[in-house]
């Protein structure tokens, strides 16, 4: 059962953060996809780690992978990891604070080279932010593994300084966000597209990223694993570039 929504502020640092991603870094706005995979392939390596202790962490669902679905009617696309998955209060200290975030550093550390910032996007631990560059709304679903199914959260924001949050019913483990596309984002709903930002920055994700197969033009059910799934250093030299 769900609870009623409840509606929180961004602390103050975060609203920085959020105005300075969406409108500075937009020349390179594509980084929010290798930005939002990264977090993905972070849930699944904590899953895997925290399931040598505990196998019933993964139960029936061992097989880690990051999936993403785009909708060009809906303007949505989604990325959807079946990692270790967030807590109500997770959610909470992860986004909405500073505590866990870094903003403050990387507020810090930003020097105006565009080219320099999106780096520290990921260093500090704010990638989730540069959704908003291309979104107008996020919506995020998460359950932690081994809590029960009404344990589910929902957070939801349009980037302006709120956001909101409720207790629901989630069947999966693992996180599924949704980006509501800005009108002139279209680019981001062609599968063509997709595969050649995932190639350029996340092809070394040690976990399966997988893109619906297309049958006539549209998306189907099945799924195709499009990146190496293989770190780097663990392929033959002749493979790399």
């Amino acid at each position: 059962m769900s609870s009623a929504a409840e509606t929180r502020a961004f602390e103050a640092e975060v609203s920085q953060v959020l105005n300075l991603v969406t409108h500075s870094l937009y020349s390179h706005k594509d980084i929010f996809l290798r930005e939002l995979i990264s977090n993905a392939s972070d849930a699944c390596d904590k899953l895997r780690f925290a399931a040598l202790s505990d196998a019933a962490l993964t139960g029936n669902d061992a097989d880690l992978h990051i999936d993403i679905r785009f909708d060009k009617d809906a303007r949505t696309l989604t990325i959807i990891d079946n990692g270790i998955g967030m807590s109500r209060e997770e959610v909470i200290e992860n986004i909405g604070t500073i505590a866990r975030s870094g903003t403050r550093k990387f507020l810090e550390s930003l020097s105006g080279d565009a080219r320099k910032d999106t780096q520290l996007i990921g260093q500090f631990g704010v990638g989730f932010y540069s959704a908003f560059i291309v979104a107008d709304r996020v919506t995020l679903i998460t359950r932690k593994a081994g809590a029960p199914a009404g344990e589910g959260v929902r957070w939801e924001s349009n980037g302006s300084g709120e956001y909101t949050l409720e207790t629901i019913e989630a069947p999966q483990r693992g996180t599924t966000i949704t980006l509501h596309l800005k009108e002139d984002e279209t680019e981001f709903l062609d599968a063509w597209k997709l595969r050649e930002l995932i190639t350029r920055y996340s092809d070394h994700v040690a976990f399966p990223i997988r893109l619906p197969v297309q049958k006539d033009g549209k998306p189907t059910d099945e799924f195709e694993t499009v990146n190496h799934a293989a770190a780097l250093w663990t392929r033959p030299k002749n493979e790399l570039k």
